[in-house]
């Protein structure tokens, strides 16, 4: 393979891994728990809102609402990773 085309490639990637990442920040995924606690987290799995349902706030019960949150962020980081993946696939490179 001669040099100019294999920078030529290496160029295509390139521009392909950076509309990926750009594609993945505009996209977003919401995770729950219990309709109570929702998170949304853009296509990189940065947390980009919180919501909580006043019903989910028991000052005697913190444990709980600590509990909804962990839960809805997981779900929410479940979702971006498979969106991550389905983005990706294909692309042979590794980290991507």
């Amino acid at each position: 393979m001669d040099m100019k085309k294999l920078m030529k490639q290496m160029q295509q990637a390139q521009a392909a891994a950076a509309k990926i990442q750009d594609d993945l920040a505009a996209k977003s995924v919401e995770g729950s728990a219990s309709g109570l606690v929702t998170v949304t987290m853009n296509g990189h799995g940065k947390l980009t809102a919180l919501k909580i349902d006043p019903k989910a706030v028991d000052p005697e019960d913190v444990e709980a609402l600590e509990d909804l949150i962990l839960v809805a962020v997981q779900d929410a980081s479940a979702k971006a990773d498979a969106l991550q993946q389905d983005a990706t696939r294909g692309l042979g490179i590794p980290g991507f």
